[in-house]
């Protein structure tokens, strides 16, 4: 099992990639997957050129190959204008947009405030909603004075234990033909039930020995249609009066 961890962070050392590794610690724990780690600092030229003439360099396929093959993905950001960096978008827009449908993916963000924690809610979970992943419940934020205080750790734990959740049901054939063929199962099922229904149910329209119609399993005759000029007729008040 391959869990990929992507970090935006730019300095060294990062707390960007502090945050993508700790998480990919815990998750790594319940899994037993192998961790591999993006630097996106180190392809930031690479994903330019990409963006200008289409080509992508050596390591940036590498880096596209790695996330497209992952069963899991950890993508962290820091946040830059009340958003994800322009690096770390740029990154996936030259990602094929197929390559995280139905992917589990775990959201993180860092910034120096708290302020910025709804960055996860209104950036990041809406652009891997677009790009189909399955995005796990618990988005992680850590703010400067996160580190070291209470709260972290047990939100780490938390998304953690929802990422290794869903790569280990994924992995169990909950992706793709599996999901499928339950989902046809439980169609054919209700098609079958209320045809049954129908069929033990619907009275239909006989013929009794009479000339009247009358409907099985009642024995009630129809009553006679009167045609609608013989009802207005009945309606309208008489000539003479």
């Amino acid at each position: 099992m391959r869990l990929v961890v992507v970090s935006a962070g730019l300095s060294v050392p990062s707390s960007t990639r502090l945050l993508g590794d700790r998480l990919a610690a815990a998750t790594a724990e319940r899994t037993d997957a192998e961790v591999q780690v993006v630097e996106l600092r180190d392809l930031a030229v690479e994903i330019a050129h990409h963006l200008t003439n289409g080509f992508p360099g050596p390591r940036l396929s590498s880096a596209l190959d790695a996330v497209t093959a992952a069963d899991g993905l950890i993508v962290v950001t820091p946040v830059f204008s009340a958003s994800y960096s322009g690096l770390f978008k740029s990154f996936f827009d030259v990602l094929d947009r197929d390559a995280l449908a139905g992917k589990p993916v775990l959201v993180a963000a860092t910034g120096g405030t708290a302020r910025h924690s709804l960055v996860l809610e209104h950036a990041l979970r809406p652009l891997f909603a677009y790009l189909r992943a399955i995005v796990v419940p618990t988005a992680v934020y850590a703010a400067s004075e996160d580190w070291g205080a209470e709260g972290l750790a047990g939100r780490v734990e938390r998304a953690a234990g929802e990422l290794a959740g869903l790569m280990g049901g994924l992995r169990g054939g909950l992706r793709g033909g599996a999901s499928e063929s339950v989902s046809e199962s439980v169609s054919e099922s209700a098609s079958e039930s209320a045809s049954a229904s129908e069929s033990e149910s619907a009275p239909e329209l006989t013929s009794a020995s009479s000339s009247e119609p009358v409907l099985r399993g009642t024995g009630a005759a129809l009553p006679d249609v009167v045609p609608f000029a013989q009802q207005l007729a009945a309606l309208s008040p008489s000539r003479g009066a």
